[in-house]
């Protein structure tokens, strides 16, 4: 037990800056408190103490305002930060080196007693804050939740999904920072990741100047032979319609 802690403490200080020494995790750390809270609750649960295991979890979200439910799974070095207003459902599981901001709600979507409702995490998933994590489908690892997205549908392995409801941006290589170590994508923000409905809008934005460029030569044609054409006013401005997509 005491070397899962210190596995938690070194997580928690190894990705947050603000994090100067286990003393400062142990007593000030809500998201710490409220998983070592949880496996008190969890191990009332397995065996029996349904309501035991509920009232230490409750215990925990008056103190924490962090709700985990006992009968939730939780992996190894799981960092929930700041945490307020997190909710992880009956049937959640949560693998290892996942994080968590705070805001986010792995919920369920189905009044079946006994079923799974609730979502799996797969290891070093990054759920971002304000994030909803809803049904009982897979985000698989090394995934990245952007925050405020509504994930309603499994998510492929070390992919980001964003957006309300979520879709996918395709999986990246990451860079290496300055010491060589990957980066850690904060609040599930990826480096370089463009959304892909903007990309498409993008291109259709190209595609229609290129249209009235073709227009203007069709037209000036026409005219130097003779032809009256009337001439379109009102030109697309591509590099000013582009600034409201992004």
């Amino acid at each position: 037990m005491f070397s899962r802690f210190r596995e938690d403490i070194a997580s928690i200080i190894a990705k947050d800056p603000a994090a100067r020494n286990a003393w400062e995790v142990i007593t000030c750390y809500p998201g710490f408190q409220a998983i070592v809270m949880h496996g008190w609750a969890k191990w009332c649960w397995v065996r029996g103490f349904k309501w035991l295991g509920r009232f230490i979890s409750h215990i925990a979200r008056v103190l924490t305002g962090i709700e985990i439910h006992p009968g939730s799974t939780i992996g190894r070095r799981v960092f929930i930060d700041h945490g307020f207003g997190v909710v992880i459902g009956e049937t959640a599981e949560i693998g290892d080196d996942c994080t968590i901001y705070q805001g986010v709600t792995l919920g369920g979507t189905s009044l079946s007693r006994g079923a799974k409702r609730h979502p799996t995490l797969e290891a070093g998933v990054i759920v971002g804050a304000g994030a909803k994590v809803l049904g009982s489908f897979t985000v698989g690892a090394g995934a990245k939740i952007g925050s405020n997205s509504v994930v309603v549908k499994p998510v492929p392995a070390g992919a980001t999904a964003v957006g309300n409801p979520a879709h996918i941006i395709k999986k990246e290589v990451s860079s290496p920072d300055v010491g060589g170590a990957q980066l850690f994508s904060a609040y599930g923000v990826t480096q370089n990741s463009d959304d892909p409905i903007s990309k498409v809008l993008h291109k259709l934005i190209d595609h229609a100047v290129s249209q009235q460029e073709q227009i203007e030569k069709l037209t000036a044609a026409i005219a130097s032979a003779g032809i009256t054409c009337e001439v379109q006013s009102d030109k697309l401005n591509a590099e000013q319609i582009n600034t409201l997509v992004d």
